[in-house]
């Protein structure tokens, strides 16, 4: 359970309803999500967090279900099982296969192994990686 409890829509504020709302719209969804309603016990945060993500996860240079495929590869390295719950069936929704999932997954984890790798061997950069690249 959520530490302060969820908002649901008939309890919420006009404040947190508004947010609700624009959510419900832009997601062509008809209920909220429990992030959401967890975040709905501070309006603010609700909608600063809300209007980030519109605009970050919205079409641009990448595209929705690439992003998507980020989100869940973040969400993967930190451990966020919602995240990755609710950014899985959001890709899945968006295009990706059970092969794209898949591959996903392999490339999460050997990007954390090689991570660690190099963090623990502390290898330098190699000054073909440092700025500025070459393109």
């Amino acid at each position: 359970m959520a530490t302060l409890g969820l908002v649901e829509y008939a309890d919420a504020s006009p404040e947190v309803r508004a947010v609700y709302d624009d959510i419900m719209t832009v997601r062509k969804t008809d209920w909220i999500n429990n992030f959401w309603k967890a975040l709905a016990n501070d309006p603010v945060t609700l909608r600063r967090t809300w209007e980030s993500i519109k605009q970050i996860m919205a079409p641009g240079a990448l595209d929705p279900l690439t992003k998507e495929l980020i989100y869940i590869a973040v969400s993967v390295t930190n451990g966020c099982n919602y995240c990755i719950a609710s950014h899985t069936a959001s890709a899945f929704g968006k295009g990706m296969t059970d092969a794209m999932f898949a591959e996903l997954q392999s490339v999460v984890g050997m990007a954390n192994e090689t991570n660690r790798l190099v963090t623990g061997y502390q290898v330098e950069v190699d000054d073909a990686y440092k700025p500025p690249l070459k393109r």
